[in-house]
């Protein structure tokens, strides 16, 4: 092996299910009505990207990096961040309203310099997959820089030894000081791992009623976002009972409210770990991915980056939560130690139409599912099955 390779941590661009969209995903197969529609939305979006960068060249902003949680194994992590156009002294990781972190303007292709623990990446770099399906070898760069795609984001596999705990990610792009972000690295033998969503499960959203989550994602003070009676104390006490497990917090909010929704989670104590969260920005192949085929991409990914482990699935009933997660019980059998829904109030879950419930009943499954309306209902019933099944474990 070179002396350069003995300093540089190598990362590959990550690719997912929606970089390689089946041909019933693909806007081309689908009926004409709905391929207008789709390209119409793509063209107004791309025409509000267009005059958004004319307004912020003259007003002379510049990107500045807008760095993720990680995560990841001994041998590889998962790293993301996105680069955006901001003033000059604009700063990123900010807690702001929704309104105001739905409209950041992406700087599309711009480099980006990484390293882990003070370790630089080198990176592999095989075109924008959003766009492209054969690597795009005309644009080939250095290695010391990675580059973001059309939307600013910038989704790496980087491949290295460390060890099991919290380590450092630093992003820096020009005329910008470094930005950092946790790496989670967990051992492979953990036994349970915690995938929880986030609206109506641990963050009081409101989704099955349209306007009302409309108005706390988008205008609400984040420093006013309440939490789910007793929610942070039942995921303690999970972490009580499994101390090694990881917590991975999946949600079909954006990208764009990832700071928000970290601050939230650190607020109200619950364990920290890395979000999982949505790309909403039209895509040339197959469109907006719904939040079903989000969340069992993630979970499809979390399973193959944890073979050897178990998971604790946590969710609510206002969305496809219940579905999803039999869906996924079905598909891993054995994987999936239980199921935890909570359940929301009628008040919560009126829908968009007067007086029509939004909720959904779990289908059957062989997975033990514990029902509650809040995190104390839950934890009579589910953290006694935890208990139990962590004893026979040492046994």
């Amino acid at each position: 092996m070179d002396q350069r390779n003995k300093t540089t941590i190598r990362a590959r661009r990550a690719t997912t299910s929606f970089d390689t969209a089946s041909p019933r995903e693909r806007i081309e197969g689908k009926p004409l009505l709905i391929r207008t529609a789709r390209r119409g939305v793509t063209g107004a979006f791309n025409f509000w990207i267009f005059v958004s960068k004319l307004i912020t060249h003259r007003l002379r902003w510049y990107p500045i990096v807008e760095p993720y949680v990680g995560y990841g194994t001994p041998d590889y992590s998962r790293l993301i961040c996105r680069t955006t156009l901001s003033p000059e002294r604009g700063r990123s990781g900010l807690a702001v309203r929704g309104i105001r972190s739905a409209f950041k303007v992406p700087a599309s292709r711009t480099q980006v310099k990484i390293s882990i623990d003070g370790t630089r990446l080198r990176t592999v770099q095989v075109g924008s997959s959003e766009v492209y399906d054969q690597p795009d070898r005309g644009r080939e760069q250095s290695d010391e820089f990675a580059l973001s795609d059309s939307s600013g984001y910038l989704d790496l596999v980087a491949e290295h030894h460390l060890s099991p705990g919290q380590h450092e990610v630093s992003y820096q792009v020009s005329r910008r000081a470094p930005v950092t972000a946790p790496l989670y690295i967990y051992p492979s033998s953990t036994p349970l791992g915690v995938i929880s969503d986030i609206d109506d499960t641990i963050l009081v959203t409101q989704v099955p009623s349209l306007w009302r989550a409309a108005y706390n994602m988008l205008l609400l003070n984040p420093k006013k976002r309440v939490s789910v009676p007793g929610m942070s104390v039942l995921y303690n006490k999970i972490r009580d009972l499994y101390p090694h497990a990881p917590f991975f917090y999946l949600s079909t909010s954006p990208w764009n409210v990832e700071s928000s929704i970290r601050h939230f989670i650190n607020y109200h104590g619950f364990p920290e770990g890395p979000l999982l969260l949505r790309d909403l920005d039209p895509r040339p192949k197959d469109f907006i991915p719904t939040g079903v085929e989000h969340k069992l991409e993630f979970v499809d990914q979390l399973m193959a980056d944890f073979p050897n482990m178990k998971f604790l699935l946590l969710g609510d009933d206002g969305q496809k939560d219940p579905t999803t997660y039999a869906t996924v019980a079905r598909r891993y059998p054995g994987r999936i130690m239980a199921i935890g829904i909570r359940q929301l109030s009628p008040r919560e879950s009126i829908g968009a139409v007067a007086g029509i419930t939004a909720t959904q009943p779990m289908p059957v499954t062989d997975v033990p599912v514990f029902y509650g309306t809040t995190g104390s209902n839950l934890m009579n019933t589910m953290l006694p099955f935890l208990a139990a099944s962590q004893g026979s474990r040492h046994r």
